[in-house]
Protein backbone atom coordinates (compact mmCIF):
# COMPACT_ATOMS: atom_id res chain seq x y z
CA UNK A 1 0.00 0.00 0.00
CA UNK A 2 2.82 2.16 1.33
CA UNK A 3 5.29 3.75 -1.47
CA UNK A 4 5.60 4.85 -5.14
CA UNK A 5 4.65 1.44 -7.60
CA UNK A 6 5.80 1.85 -11.07
CA UNK A 7 2.94 2.87 -12.84
CA UNK A 8 2.07 5.76 -10.19
CA UNK A 9 3.04 9.57 -10.69
CA UNK A 10 5.95 11.51 -8.14
CA UNK A 11 3.55 14.12 -7.92
CA UNK A 12 1.51 14.90 -4.23
CA UNK A 13 -1.85 12.59 -3.80
CA UNK A 14 -4.85 14.26 -3.51
CA UNK A 15 -8.30 14.39 -1.79
CA UNK A 16 -9.75 12.56 -4.85
CA UNK A 17 -6.63 9.92 -4.39
CA UNK A 18 -7.54 8.94 -0.88
CA UNK A 19 -11.55 9.19 -1.51
CA UNK A 20 -10.58 6.69 -4.40
CA UNK A 21 -8.73 4.53 -2.33
CA UNK A 22 -11.35 5.00 0.44
CA UNK A 23 -14.41 3.29 -1.94
CA UNK A 24 -12.78 -0.02 -1.42
CA UNK A 25 -13.12 -0.35 1.93
CA UNK A 26 -15.98 -1.97 4.03
CA UNK A 27 -17.13 -0.82 7.53
CA UNK A 28 -14.74 -2.48 9.31
CA UNK A 29 -11.74 -1.13 7.61
CA UNK A 30 -13.04 2.99 7.92
CA UNK A 31 -13.56 2.20 11.47
CA UNK A 32 -10.51 0.39 12.12
CA UNK A 33 -8.47 3.51 10.07
CA UNK A 34 -10.75 5.63 11.85
CA UNK A 35 -9.77 4.42 14.98
CA UNK A 36 -5.58 4.62 13.99
CA UNK A 37 -6.48 8.28 13.31
CA UNK A 38 -7.79 8.45 16.47
CA UNK A 39 -4.86 7.07 18.60
CA UNK A 40 -2.49 8.70 16.45
CA UNK A 41 -2.88 12.49 17.43
CA UNK A 42 -4.57 14.06 20.11
CA UNK A 43 -5.69 17.14 17.84
CA UNK A 44 -7.59 14.11 16.03
CA UNK A 45 -9.35 13.31 18.88
CA UNK A 46 -10.21 16.69 19.64
CA UNK A 47 -11.72 16.95 16.60
CA UNK A 48 -13.89 14.03 16.34
CA UNK A 49 -15.01 14.66 20.09
CA UNK A 50 -15.94 18.23 18.66
CA UNK A 51 -17.66 17.06 15.30
CA UNK A 52 -19.76 14.10 17.42
CA UNK A 53 -20.31 16.68 20.52
CA UNK A 54 -19.03 14.42 22.87
CA UNK A 55 -17.37 15.28 26.34
CA UNK A 56 -19.05 18.28 27.58
CA UNK A 57 -18.00 21.88 26.50
CA UNK A 58 -16.42 21.23 23.00
CA UNK A 59 -15.54 24.73 23.30
CA UNK A 60 -13.21 24.29 25.96
CA UNK A 61 -10.27 22.73 24.77
CA UNK A 62 -9.93 24.97 21.98
CA UNK A 63 -10.38 27.52 24.76
CA UNK A 64 -7.15 26.19 26.88
CA UNK A 65 -5.52 26.43 23.60
CA UNK A 66 -6.25 29.85 22.95
CA UNK A 67 -5.20 30.36 26.24
CA UNK A 68 -1.83 28.45 26.55
CA UNK A 69 -0.26 30.84 23.45
CA UNK A 70 -1.73 33.69 24.60
CA UNK A 71 -1.05 33.29 28.50
CA UNK A 72 2.33 31.25 28.30
CA UNK A 73 3.85 29.85 31.84
CA UNK A 74 6.87 31.74 31.79
CA UNK A 75 8.16 29.39 34.44
CA UNK A 76 8.21 26.44 31.63
CA UNK A 77 9.79 28.91 29.59
CA UNK A 78 6.62 28.53 27.11
CA UNK A 79 6.55 31.11 24.24
CA UNK A 80 3.54 33.43 23.28
CA UNK A 81 1.94 32.52 19.53
CA UNK A 82 -0.68 34.22 17.68
CA UNK A 83 -0.61 32.18 15.03
CA UNK A 84 -1.41 29.30 17.37
CA UNK A 85 -4.14 30.62 19.51
CA UNK A 86 -6.04 31.80 16.13
CA UNK A 87 -5.08 28.30 14.61
CA UNK A 88 -7.52 26.73 17.41
CA UNK A 89 -10.08 28.51 16.20
CA UNK A 90 -9.81 27.79 12.69
CA UNK A 91 -9.63 24.27 13.81
CA UNK A 92 -12.87 24.65 15.65
CA UNK A 93 -15.02 25.52 12.46
CA UNK A 94 -13.25 22.75 10.32
CA UNK A 95 -14.57 20.15 12.96
CA UNK A 96 -18.04 21.76 13.89
CA UNK A 97 -18.59 24.41 11.73
CA UNK A 98 -21.39 26.35 14.31
CA UNK A 99 -21.04 29.71 13.87
CA UNK A 100 -22.14 30.39 17.40
CA UNK A 101 -19.19 28.64 18.46
CA UNK A 102 -16.86 30.22 16.42
CA UNK A 103 -17.58 33.56 17.23
CA UNK A 104 -17.71 32.56 20.93
CA UNK A 105 -13.43 31.71 20.60
CA UNK A 106 -13.09 34.91 18.64
CA UNK A 107 -14.61 37.11 21.68
CA UNK A 108 -12.45 34.57 23.74
CA UNK A 109 -9.40 35.13 21.68
CA UNK A 110 -9.83 39.24 22.06
CA UNK A 111 -10.50 39.23 25.51
CA UNK A 112 -7.33 36.90 26.27
CA UNK A 113 -5.74 39.18 23.95
CA UNK A 114 -6.72 42.00 25.00
CA UNK A 115 -5.94 41.09 28.72
CA UNK A 116 -2.07 39.97 27.75
CA UNK A 117 -1.42 43.24 25.92
CA UNK A 118 -2.85 45.18 29.11
CA UNK A 119 -0.30 43.33 31.13
CA UNK A 120 2.26 43.89 28.96
CA UNK A 121 1.81 47.45 28.84
CA UNK A 122 1.19 47.94 32.95
CA UNK A 123 4.83 46.13 32.87
CA UNK A 124 6.70 48.39 30.64
CA UNK A 125 4.90 51.53 32.25
CA UNK A 126 6.47 50.15 35.52
CA UNK A 127 9.44 49.65 34.29
CA UNK A 128 9.50 52.72 32.70
CA UNK A 129 8.10 54.93 36.26
CA UNK A 130 10.99 52.81 37.78
CA UNK A 131 13.87 54.06 35.00
CA UNK A 132 12.13 57.51 35.09
CA UNK A 133 12.17 57.81 39.26
CA UNK A 134 16.10 56.15 39.43
CA UNK A 135 17.54 58.36 36.37
CA UNK A 136 16.28 61.52 38.03
CA UNK A 137 18.25 60.86 41.13
CA UNK A 138 20.84 63.60 41.59
CA UNK A 139 24.24 61.64 42.37
CA UNK A 140 27.85 62.65 42.47
CA UNK A 141 29.28 59.36 41.28
CA UNK A 142 27.78 57.04 38.38
CA UNK A 143 25.40 54.73 40.06
CA UNK A 144 23.92 51.32 38.58
CA UNK A 145 20.03 50.74 38.65
CA UNK A 146 17.99 48.03 38.07
CA UNK A 147 14.79 48.12 36.23
CA UNK A 148 11.72 46.28 36.99
CA UNK A 149 11.93 44.30 33.83
CA UNK A 150 16.17 43.35 34.85
CA UNK A 151 17.98 45.31 32.88
CA UNK A 152 20.85 47.46 33.96
CA UNK A 153 20.70 51.34 33.82
CA UNK A 154 23.46 53.76 34.42
CA UNK A 155 22.87 57.31 35.65
CA UNK A 156 25.90 58.92 34.54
Amino acid sequence: MAGNTKGQSKSQPTWTDVKAKLADFDRAALLGLIQSLYSAHKDNQMFLHSRFGLGGDVLEPYKKIIDRWLWPDVLRNQDTSVSQAKRAISDYKKAVGDSEGVAELMVFYCERRQGSAATFALMMKDTWMHWCVCSSRPSSSPTRYRSTAGANLSQG
